[in-house]
């Protein structure tokens, strides 16, 4: 995007603009490292008081009042800032074609406007959108079909049959459709005989996918990531799960097979969740904690197995003193042992 003055920029996200002039803003930057020309975000009145920041202007909450230069005020100043600095960093698409190193299968559909760049490996039948970039390593398999302006990054894997939507984003060495970890153990022999994962995976529009992470496909049926969900890096989403539209779930989280999230999940990194697990809409899963059973809409809970999140604050205090009370039990109990025996001496001595 091309230098905008402060009033555009407010306009853009909804905000109201003050200050004496109205500066033409090339860039974003932090408050702390921010130069002139740029627009930096202001969480709270101490910050800007604390700063010494050269930057051009600042987006601050509403109430903000006392800044020493031009701002935009608005009600969700870091949703602002996310706005305008995308704006600032995009890009018109470069349709760079198919690389001569690329290897396309037959009976593909593959509009010109694509940037498919070397190495790309694409299997039989493949469907890409306009504007679909996929990054150097990338393989795609047969029958796969991939909605307009979504990006794989390079060494990407998306197996057979699965159907990626428009606007998504999926970051380098992700897996799209591997077999489920679904077996079936035989009590006379104890061999672990695989079960076929014949399903496939469907990712929605907006969906952005974190670098090594691994979705599933279903055992029969499909595994499901729905619109404007977003994974961190290294999580893994077990076959037949399905997300809810806006979810997040953050790094190394684990969901079994069959889970369902409802939508606007929060869940914590190392989160993980047990197999056929219901989570309703708006739950929020603390980093580490281990659900076991159903959770209601709006459910906060923590630690493993997860319990509401205050009970658990309670618990985690009573834990941290469990020594002490451990000390005063056994002090105690000597205490006891010696009035049992003082008691049991004077019986004898006034026999």
């Amino acid at each position: 995007m091309e230098p905008k003055r402060l009033s555009e920029l407010a306009r853009m996200v909804g905000g109201e603009f003050a200050g004496d002039c109205d500066p033409l803003i090339y860039g974003v930057g932090d408050l702390d490292n921010a130069d002139a020309g740029q627009v930096a975000f202001v969480g709270k009145a101490r910050q800007m008081a604390a700063s010494s920041s050269k930057a051009e202007a600042f987006i601050v909450p509403l109430g903000m009042t006392d800044a020493d230069r031009p701002v935009i005020r608005i009600v969700n100043p870091a949703l602002a800032l996310a706005i305008i600095h995308t704006a600032f960093l995009h890009k018109p698409f470069l349709a760079s074609g198919l690389h001569p190193r690329a290897q396309v299968g037959a009976d593909c559909l593959i509009p010109e406007a694509v940037a498919v760049a070397p190495g790309v490996v694409i299997g039989d039948r493949v469907t890409l959108g306009e504007r679909v970039s996929l990054g150097a390593g990338t393989v795609v398999g047969d029958d796969v079909t991939i909605g307009d302006d979504t990006v794989l990054h390079a060494n990407v894997t998306v197996y057979a049959e699965c159907r990626i939507g428009a606007r998504v984003i999926i970051h380098s060495g992700a897996v799209i459709g591997a077999d489920g970890f679904g077996y079936v153990t035989d009590a006379a022999t104890g061999r672990h005989v695989k079960r076929p994962h014949v399903g496939a995976v469907r990712i929605d529009d907006d969906v952005e996918i974190g670098a090594n992470t691994c979705v599933d496909r279903a055992t029969m049926g499909t595994t499901r990531i729905r619109q404007g969900t977003k994974l961190d890096n290294l999580a893994h989403v077990a076959h037949n799960n399905d997300l809810g539209e806006n979810c997040l779930v953050a790094g190394q989280c684990g969901l079994a097979g069959s889970v369902t999230l409802g939508n606007n999940v929060v869940m914590g990194g190392q989160a993980g969740i047990k197999d056929h697990v219901r989570l309703g809409d708006k739950s929020m899963v603390a980093a580490q904690a281990g659900v076991i059973a159903d959770l209601a809409p709006g459910s906060v809970v923590s630690g493993m197995p997860a319990i509401p999140h205050r009970q658990w604050l309670k618990a985690s205090v009573v834990f941290a003193e469990l020594p002490g009370l451990l000390r005063e039990i056994t002090q105690l109990t000597q205490r006891v042992a010696e009035l049992e025996r003082h008691i049991s001496d004077s019986d004898g001595d006034s026999k």
